[in-house]
């Protein structure tokens, strides 16, 4: 993905950039000092280029002009120009930025360009790939993607560049391109090849723990300490002081999700077995950046500054909890200071859900809260064994025992019967209320989805669950997931007391996706880029997209333009439905169709617009949303726990 995210301009950002640098020209041409500087016409070599370039994260860029009367080419500096416009405006037209003049130089993105084809070279460094490309929202035809291409194999010393179409209508135009002979090459097919993508950046010091091929998920356990080096993607895992992993997918991913939240150096690397597992068992030095990762054996000073650095202590206060209410409420009578009662996931959603706001849609349901956990817990003298676990030394110190002591809690959780009179009134309202459709029993607790800890995927979502019997049984898993081995791991890292945590439950209509996926209300993979919001999909239900098996179709999608920049296509060839007898199965994908076209972005993106108010303006949302047939559904948002 290119670097430089252009937007359409929306301020006088030219006044800031003369004063930055004194540009004389608003009244007067250049010198021609001042020229070379600002700009020149070929780029004939390496040392040129690194003048005129900047480079950020893993890829190195720079900007071209291109007059379309005079065929007049400039490559401008990217470290003085933050857009083409100023360029345009303030050196070649010497216009002040008017809304007339800003409309007028706005029409240079339509098919018909009026006077200039504005574009970007790249090179992608991690895959040694030269393009060259246009502004996502660019309506720019074959021909002229042509004429560039010529022009630029006159003036620029590295020739025949690839052309990389940036969004679905310029992917579709570059099949016509591609018929004249020039190389298209897509961000899907970049993003794929690269044998490295950093994560999160940093470093940590570890016993690096190689993972074997085929280790059943159920069998992982880590050390806190542990370096873990990934063969195969995981849904999830606990915590450690790094990751590492040959095959990744996307930041949204659990464990890179959980990765950023603890704050440790997190990669994929194609070739980390093959370099680094003769330092399995070894303690090492761990570093993770842009375009490299470091894994060497680890001095006595570094180990010393880690254990320094982890013995500052992370603590997160859980909101009080009301263990008293007994209501089966509707998210349209939950609002966000009903989460002492029905937990954040359930509050949260009933916050958007009582807003009424337009073109927002929200599945019906309704919270089951924390006191219905809390009697089945104490009817079968489960919160006795829960405090004696608790209570043993061996909890805190032995991660086997540890795990075998949770995995006997949840059993005895799940086979001790629910009261029936309380599964016979959950299970009406489901009938009164939902209509008898299948639903989703889906964990809130009052330890996920807060500010600095949202907990994603640490407890458990049971789908489509149809019948009495079936939601009793649904409503016993969901409770015991509260005592998952990754959620005590996580909850331990940020020093939550596991005597305060409990576990409600939202029941909602299960909506038969046709897609599904992940919205976070800011640009994940350019920090500098305000009005970007980054969206996963895949086909079917949206469980796929958080486990990170295979690589989903992800945009970051501009709001101030409506702009679509492609980062990558789903590759799963299979997807999640509803059974019709309940549960999940798999079915083939629909072959060769997008689901973030640009149109179903920006619906989505403008319903989340719409409550993004309605929470703390000071962090990014974390957004699950449904689409069914064209209709966007949200089902989750969450204060996003990033950067």
């Amino acid at each position: 993905m290119i670097p430089d995210m252009p937007r359409l301009p929306v301020v006088a950002l030219a006044a800031v950039v003369a004063a930055a640098i004194a540009v004389p020209w608003a009244t007067s041409p250049p010198a021609a000092a001042d020229e070379r500087r600002v700009w020149v016409k070929t780029v004939p070599d390496e040392a040129t280029w690194s003048h005129y370039a900047r480079k950020l994260n893993a890829d190195e860029f720079g900007k071209f002009v291109i007059d379309v009367t005079s065929n007049e080419i400039y490559f401008i500096d990217v470290n003085l120009f933050e857009l083409h416009a100023d360029f345009v405006l303030g050196v070649l037209l010497k216009q002040a930025w008017t809304a007339d003049n800003i409309r007028a130089y706005n029409k240079n993105y339509e098919a018909d360009k009026p006077r200039f084809i504005l574009g970007y070279i790249t090179h992608h460094l991690k895959v040694d790939k030269w393009v060259f490309s246009f502004w996502e929202g660019d309506k720019i035809r074959a021909a002229d993607v042509i004429r560039v291409h010529k022009r630029l194999d006159a003036a620029f010393w590295k020739k025949n560049l690839s052309f990389r179409p940036d969004s679905p209508s310029q992917e579709k135009m570059a099949k016509d391109v591609a018929r004249k002979g020039l190389t298209v090459v897509t961000n899907d097919e970049i993003y794929k090849a690269s044998d490295y993508q950093a994560f999160h950046k940093g470093w940590s010091v570890g016993r690096l723990k190689v993972v074997p091929i085929g280790t059943p998920y159920e069998n992982l356990t880590f050390d806190r300490s542990d370096i873990a080096l990934l063969q195969e993607s995981y849904p999830d895992i606990t915590p450690v002081s790094g990751v590492l992993s040959t095959t990744f997918s996307t930041p949204l991913s659990h464990v890179n999700l959980r990765a950023t939240a603890w704050n440790i150096p997190n990669a994929g690397y194609k070739k980390a077995r093959t370099e680094f597992g003769k330092l399995d068992g070894k303690v090492v030095y761990y570093e993770v950046t842009d375009t490299a990762v470091v894994v060497r054996e680890a001095a006595a000073d570094e180990i010393k500054a880690y254990e320094a650095k982890r013995a500052k202590a992370r603590h997160v206060d859980l909101p009080p909890a009301d263990l008293k209410e007994t209501r089966l409420a509707m998210l349209t009578r939950i609002r966000a200071k009903d989460v002492i009662k029905y937990g954040t996931k359930t509050s949260n959603l009933g916050e958007i859900r009582t807003a009424n706001l337009p073109e927002v849609n929200i599945p019906d349901g309704f919270g089951v809260p924390f006191y219905y956990y809390v009697r089945h817990m104490k009817q079968h003298g489960l919160d006795a064994r829960v405090e004696a676990m608790l209570s043993d030394a061996r909890f805190g110190k032995d991660v086997a025992w540890r795990k075998t002591a949770l995995e006997e809690l949840r059993k005895a959780i799940k086979d001790a019967p629910i009261d029936p009179a309380v599964l016979d009134m959950i299970y009406k309202r489901v009938r009164l209320k939902l209509g008898g459709k299948g639903v989703f029993v889906r964990s809130s607790t009052n330890a996920e989805d807060l500010p600095g800890f949202n907990g994603a995927g640490l407890y458990d979502t049971v789908a489509n669950v149809r019948g009495k019997a079936a939601i009793g049984e649904a409503m016993k898993t969901v409770w015991a997931s509260l005592w998952n081995l990754r959620a005590v791991e996580e909850r331990s890292v940020f020093g939550i007391d596991h005597r305060q945590v409990y576990a409600a439950v939202m029941v909602q209509i299960g909506v038969s996706a046709t897609a599904a996926g992940v919205l976070v209300s800011t640009n994940l993979w350019d920090e500098r880029d305000d009005d970007g919001f980054t969206i996963n999909a895949k086909w079917g239900l949206g469980m796929r997209v958080v486990e990170g098996q295979k690589v989903p179709e992800q945009i970051i999608f501009d709001a101030t333009n409506d702009g679509t920049r492609i980062i990558s296509r789903a590759d799963d060839p299979v997807m999640l439905v509803f059974d019709p007898a309940g549960g999940l199965k798999e079915v083939q994908v629909p072959a060769g169709e997008i689901i973030l076209t640009e149109a179903r972005a920006k619906r989505l993106v403008s319903a989340v617009q719409k409550f993004i108010p309605l929470f703390d303006p000071g962090a990014p949302l974390d957004v699950e949303w449904v689409l069914e047939g064209e209709t966007m559904w949200i089902v989750q948002a969450r204060p996003f726990v990033g950067r």
